[in-house]
């Protein structure tokens, strides 16, 4: 593989919904997310994902704890992997043609490392073996629907588990490489 490694972090309830609403916001897990995100040379978005966090653009009146996520998104390069939508500002480049490739390509790139989040758009790179970190931040909670985590894979994809972060709020970050490369 290439230089930089591909990460991949979501929100997660214990039945496998990935809906962000699902979840309730945490101090420790937004500095967890900041941390996360801050680690990375460049996020990687799809078009739903980053019309998503585009709240944190010009988000007002957030309760001090959720500012320093806000000002580490907001300053953090950005990728958009989108037909419909081209970047505004806000630190981010259009990856075109067929994003696979370009993940590829961007992995390729000396550098630290680089971060994905969403649904659709990580199941293609874990579908195409490209993601080299899955962390799972589970919500100690039963939603009853989804969307689900990797709902429609390909094929199932061994993990094995190499660290697990748990807060006071019952959360738990779990981080997994996949088993071919541990």
């Amino acid at each position: 593989m290439g230089s930089r490694k591909l990460r991949y972090s979501i929100n997660v309830s214990l039945d496998g919904c990935v809906d962000h609403r699902a979840g309730s916001p945490h101090e420790e897990t937004h500095r967890h997310a900041a941390e996360v995100i801050a680690r990375a040379d460049a996020i990687i978005f799809g078009r739903t994902t980053y019309e998503l966090m585009e709240f944190w653009r010009t988000a007002q009146d957030l309760p001090e704890w959720m500012r320093p996520f806000q000002d580490t998104i907001n300053v953090a390069k950005k990728y958009l992997v989108s037909s419909t939508r081209e970047p505004d500002g806000w630190n981010t480049e259009a990856l075109t043609g067929d994003p696979v490739e370009a993940v590829r390509k961007l992995k390729e790139q000396p550098g630290e490392g680089l971060y994905v989040g969403g649904v659709t758009l990580p199941r293609a790179l874990a579908d195409a073996g490209l993601i080299d970190e899955y962390e799972f931040v589970v919500y100690p909670a039963l939603v009853g629907h989804g969307p689900w985590l990797f709902e429609g894979l390909a094929k199932p994809l061994d993990l094995e588990l190499v660290g697990v972060t748990e807060f006071s709020s019952g959360v738990r970050a779990e981080r997994y490489v996949p088993a071919d490369r541990s």
